[in-house]
């Protein structure tokens, strides 16, 4: 028997910055650019549950936020609070599992099959950990049981926040079933699309699906599509995460053909990677621009440095030049990304 846990900070960036300042409780906080009252270029980092009501959602563009929620309160991000922050829960977490691996700055997977003798006991081990987590970080997650990884993720957003949900493996088809296909593990909109025209919608809709169909539309990706949709997930839990690369990206409320508006907002997402390279310590090597056009073809075009840096004169020059091939055709840019990797901690 496999017992995983999926823990995920609940809306950790903002909840942070509550923490640090507890006259925001109860207010819609949003973390991102600044929204120069609605003109401001940048994205949302993240949204608190307050804010999630008017409508605002991560890597929303902050002019759009502003619209939606006037009466927010804006801040730039602190990604030195949120690192310390997230190292210290990580090291409460990994003191609870057999098996331990960070999925990102606010989430993670537990295996602790050998901790507990069954799904009873592992409620149990979550319910302590998430007291733990509030009683020693004063930030709340939410944590889903089950047998494996997928089913597990699934669970921790199930109910927020500071929610726990569990999943056995008896349960996990019924469960599964009436949610939408999104919810399932690499279904972007995409996908999601191509599986609408098939008249997929539900994972349950997709469980019944023959498997056949699913290769001829998806190939290998089909196969686990449909072992996805009836509840089976065979990875393992993997130790030794470490960051893999910063990224971030807008899409345009309207469908952009003018140049300098496409490269003034690379220089904001510029200015964001390298405000939290600088606070995580980290410096790059790779460079990737990302975009995509008003008919949702998307390209990528990526040059690697002979040496590590974090200077953003060198981070927003090049990624000007990557974009540039993009810039001279007729059709509009529907979304810019920009994305740094090959990451190394420290000046060596």
């Amino acid at each position: 028997m496999r017992v995983i846990l999926h823990v995920d900070l609940d809306a950790f960036f903002p909840a942070v910055e509550v923490r640090e300042h507890p006259e925001l409780k109860g207010k819609p906080v949003i973390v991102g650019a600044d929204p120069k009252e609605g003109t401001g270029r940048g994205v949302v980092s993240s949204a608190s549950y307050e804010a999630r009501k008017s409508g605002v959602r991560s890597a929303m563009p902050i002019s759009r936020a502003w619209k939606l929620c006037p009466e927010g309160v804006y801040l730039r991000p602190h990604f030195d609070l949120y690192t310390k922050a997230s190292n210290n829960i990580m090291q409460i977490l990994k003191s609870h599992a057999d098996k331990f691996e960070q999925a990102g700055i606010d989430e993670a997977y537990l295996d602790i099959s050998s901790r507990v003798k069954d799904f009873n006991e592992a409620a149990e081990v979550a319910k302590k950990l998430m007291e733990e987590v509030l009683d020693k970080e004063r930030l709340t997650c939410s944590v889903g049981v089950a047998p494996n990884k997928m089913l597990a993720k699934i669970g921790s957003d199930f109910e927020k926040l500071y929610g726990l949900t569990v999943i056995r493996a008896e349960d996990a088809k019924e469960f599964l079933a009436p949610l939408n296909v999104r919810k399932i593990l690499g279904v972007g909109p995409k996908t999601e699309e191509r599986l609408q025209d098939l008249n997929i919608v539900t994972i349950g809709d997709l469980a019944a699906t023959d498997p056949e169909l699913l290769v001829r539309q998806f190939g290998c990706w089909g196969i686990k599509l449909h072992e996805y949709a009836h509840g089976i997930d065979r990875r393992e839990v993997i130790e030794g995460y470490e960051t893999k690369s910063i990224g971030r990206e807008v899409t345009f409320e309207k469908d952009v053909d003018d140049p300098s508006k496409i490269l003034e907002t690379l220089d904001d997402l510029a200015e964001e990677i390298h405000t939290e390279l600088i606070d995580s310590g980290f410096r790059f090597k790779t460079i990737t621009v990302k975009v995509r056009y008003e008919n949702f073809d998307t390209y990528t075009r990526a040059k690697s440095l002979s040496f590590l840096t974090n200077d953003l004169y060198i981070l927003r020059n090049n990624a000007r030049r990557l974009i540039d091939a993009f810039l001279r055709g007729n059709k509009k840019i529907r979304l810019v990304g920009l994305r740094v990797s090959t990451l190394k901690r420290g000046n060596r």
